[in-house]
């Protein structure tokens, strides 16, 4: 009998984990897609330990001395394309980062990252299995350049934010126009035309139980679930192994833009690889948590913010997540007005 097939028979617990990870790095690295390119085609923004390099080679829990999210055990890396928005006149400027007000104030851009067990209420009454040692996955594809392939990702969307509560309507693209009222700040909220895009990428949840990692990064997993939140069906016999679901919000400030939105209505921002249309939305994990750490969170019943302060898993205060970084590895300006994107 396998260990999984063991451990499935120990009672399920109810844990969730929401967490803010502050910006490592911003460079054009992808060990994932181009494992030892420097650089890579696409720049990318980066979380988690600081172990991060163009190849991963190591055990990032092992390797890492420090992590730019909460828990202190999570040497993790969790990466996205970067955005950014062209002027009229051609050049480009990359869009900020924010933070999700329902984290500590001061984080440095960065994601909130979410490991669910079925949705914020339950696991399902199922045993949920922590990743093995050497896991990575992707979701989605920077070449998908169809609106209805970008909705068979279903767990990639976009949201312009109307207040700070706005999480509906979820759009496989970017909105067709210009967003109405405020933006959301770390601290307060202005009012400029249009506001905040939320990017929620989530991934597969039910695992082949052999493989920490596949060809194309994406079949050795399985998604029952018919949207991001939202209870799972059943692992089929292929995958039967249900892990934790990871997914993760970037918060984009385009307050700086609100007075250069293009005087014909088209859409200004364009992720990384040159996409504006928002169909090709991607995100990269790479796991590295310390020991079983993983594991005894969700075998705990807490929930966000009750997992810290050691039950279950160490934390630390905002100032020493800011502080962990890595050095870019690709010597160029991605900062400032640009005459084209990085890479392109």
């Amino acid at each position: 009998m396998r260990l999984y097939q063991i451990a499935a028979l120990v009672a399920p617990a109810q844990a969730a984990l929401r967490f803010g990870c502050s910006t490592l790095s911003i460079q054009r690295l992808d060990p994932l897609v181009e494992p030892g390119k420097l650089p890579s085609a696409h720049v990318h923004q980066i979380v988690g330990g600081n172990a991060f390099n163009a190849t991963m080679d190591k055990d990032p829990s092992l390797a890492a001395t420090c992590t730019t999210c909460t828990f202190t055990e999570d040497f993790s890396n969790y990466w996205t394309a970067a955005m950014f928005f062209k002027h009229e006149n051609g050049s480009y400027k990359r869009v900020p980062i924010m933070q999700n007000t329902a984290l500590p104030n001061g984080i440095n851009g960065g994601m909130t990252i979410y490991y669910t067990q079925q949705d914020f209420n339950t696991n399902g009454n199922k045993k949920i299995t922590a990743f093995p040692k050497g896991f990575r996955m992707t979701v989605g594809s920077p070449t998908t350049n169809t609106v209805d392939a970008a909705k068979k990702h279903i767990g990639l969307r976009f949201v312009c934010l109307q207040d700070k509560g706005t999480r509906f309507p979820e759009l496989p693209d970017f909105p067709p126009k210009a967003c109405k009222g405020g933006i959301m700040t770390v601290h307060q909220v202005l009012r400029p035309r249009f506001k905040l895009l939320v990017v929620s990428s989530s991934f597969p949840s039910c695992w082949n139980g052999k493989d920490a990692d596949s060809p194309n990064h994406q079949d050795h997993m399985y998604n029952t679930q018919p949207e991001a939140f939202s209870p799972a069906g059943p692992c089929p016999a292929s995958h039967p192994v249900r892990m934790p679901q990871v997914a993760y919000e970037t918060l984009w400030d385009t307050a700086q833009f609100a007075n250069m939105w293009p005087k014909d209505g088209s859409n200004p921002f364009f992720l990384s690889y040159n996409d504006n249309k928002g169909y090709g939305t991607h995100a990269d994990y790479l796991f590295g948590w310390k020991d079983d750490s993983l594991q005894k969170a969700m075998d705990s019943s807490c929930m966000f913010q009750a997992c810290e302060n050691g039950k279950p898993l160490k934390s630390q205060a905002v100032a020493a997540m800011n502080k962990c970084a890595v050095k870019s590895a690709v010597n160029e300006n991605i900062d400032g007005w640009l005459s084209a994107l990085p890479g392109m």
